[in-house]
């Protein structure tokens, strides 16, 4: 990869995986748009790692918490961190059961395609707008119980597809169980490191299988990603105590908009090899 193409992956990883808009699906139309040859999903996998370890370094004491959590749970004490780690794991289990299925069976490669991206983008834009607009803002993180714990988990496993946002959709889910958007925000990414986990230790798993080795410049764009992302979800936090959702709800319609207009127009949107 060029240095060019390292900045700008890092850049739109390190944004795209905490706003609302989805990050695989940005990376998918990076090759598409700008004509530079497939990153790869080994690629996204190692970005992908940048944007972990930023989620971990944020909310990091509700990392320790969590381990705490599992000492109470070993001890058979109830407590908010033993509650807190039941239910990220809880909300795990959908997000995991279907990616090893769709990893098994290979379907998860036929759903990078542009214009997948672009009807997730304005189909799961609206349903983020009717959730923050009609949303009560009642419930915070330490009301999350197991059910819906499960149901933040089955909106996480909608992420798999392309466009549709892991962070937007886990999002819409708190709001439309009455969250305020902070304590949404904050459940959705706890819930995002088990699975972010999970995603790139099966992705760069299977490439080291193949024989695809990490490169240098892998390497540094998740270094470069790390520092994004950590300033990004510090904006990000600060920003929604105050304001709604609506601007990413704008962006993801026009995205998509945009995408279909080029598809239907005619124009080949296929990345190269």
């Amino acid at each position: 990869m060029s240095l060019l193409q390292i900045i700008v992956l890092a850049l739109i990883q390190g944004i795209t995986e905490y706003l609302p808009i989805s990050s695989s699906g940005h990376e998918i139309l990076v090759p598409t748009l700008t004509g530079w040859p497939d990153q790869g999903v080994l690629t996204d996998a190692v970005t992908n790692l940048g944007t972990l370890f930023a989620t971990i370094i944020y909310f990091w004491r509700d990392v320790v918490g969590m381990f705490w959590g599992l000492i109470d749970i070993a001890k058979r004490r109830t407590t908010f961190n033993s509650r807190l780690v039941t239910n990220v794991i809880i909300g795990t289990i959908p997000i995991t059961v279907l990616g090893l299925f769709l990893h098994v069976t290979k379907i998860d490669q036929g759903l990078r395609l542009p214009i997948v991206v672009a009807f997730n983008s304005i189909l799961f834009g609206f349903f983020l707008f009717a959730a923050d607009e009609y949303g009560l803002s009642r419930n915070k993180v330490s009301d999350i119980g197991p059910r819906s714990a499960f149901l933040f988990g089955l909106a996480q496993m909608l992420a798999l597809s392309p466009g549709t946002s892991r962070s937007g959709v886990t999002m819409t889910a708190g709001r439309a169980l009455g969250f305020a958007r902070s304590d949404a925000a904050r459940f959705s990414f706890l819930l995002s490191i088990p699975a972010n986990a999970e995603g790139s230790i099966i992705k760069i798993g299977q490439a080291l299988k193949d024989h695809q080795p990490i490169t240098w410049d892998m390497t540094i764009c998740g270094i470069l990603t790390f520092f994004v992302g950590l300033g990004t979800i510090t904006v990000l936090m600060r920003m929604i105590r105050t304001q709604s959702f609506l601007p990413f709800v704008i962006y993801r319609v026009l995205l998509g908009g945009a995408l279909l207009g080029l598809i239907f127009s005619g124009v080949t949107l296929t990345a190269p090899k």
